[in-house]
């Protein structure tokens, strides 16, 4: 499985992005995948996940309220829709996906393959 992260860029605080996670091969819809951030200096952190249907989600409590985590099978892609985004949002954004997964993951070590991680700056 690859993956592709885009949507990154920069925006004022309080405004809006999008990310997009594009993974290829047939297995993709099949799979959980999560968005996790690494701000400079810092580890990388979990930030929302969501399960191969759609039906299940969970988030970081830091974004809750302002992320929302979506995805289209037909398209093989997860969104992670980001408002109300804040300075402290501002790190590199990768998506992962993880193969054989009972529950929706939250922990970097559960999740088997990554993209190559998308910038969001956020300034004040």
């Amino acid at each position: 499985v690859q993956l592709q992260a885009f949507g990154g860029g920069l925006v004022q605080a309080g405004g809006s992005l999008r990310l997009s996670c594009a993974g290829s091969g047939r297995s993709f819809s099949r799979y959980n995948v999560a968005w996790f951030r690494q701000a400079p200096g810092k580890e990388r952190e979990f930030v929302a996940a969501i399960n191969w249907s759609g039906a299940m989600t969970r988030y970081a409590d830091s974004v809750l309220g302002r992320f929302t985590i979506s995805r289209e099978n037909v398209k093989n892609t997860v969104y992670l829709q980001m408002n109300s985004l804040k300075p402290e949002d501002t790190a590199v954004y990768y998506c992962a996906c993880g193969v054989g997964q009972v529950v929706v993951a939250i922990l970097k070590h559960q999740y088997n393959y990554w993209g190559q991680g998308t910038l969001v700056t956020v300034s004040t």
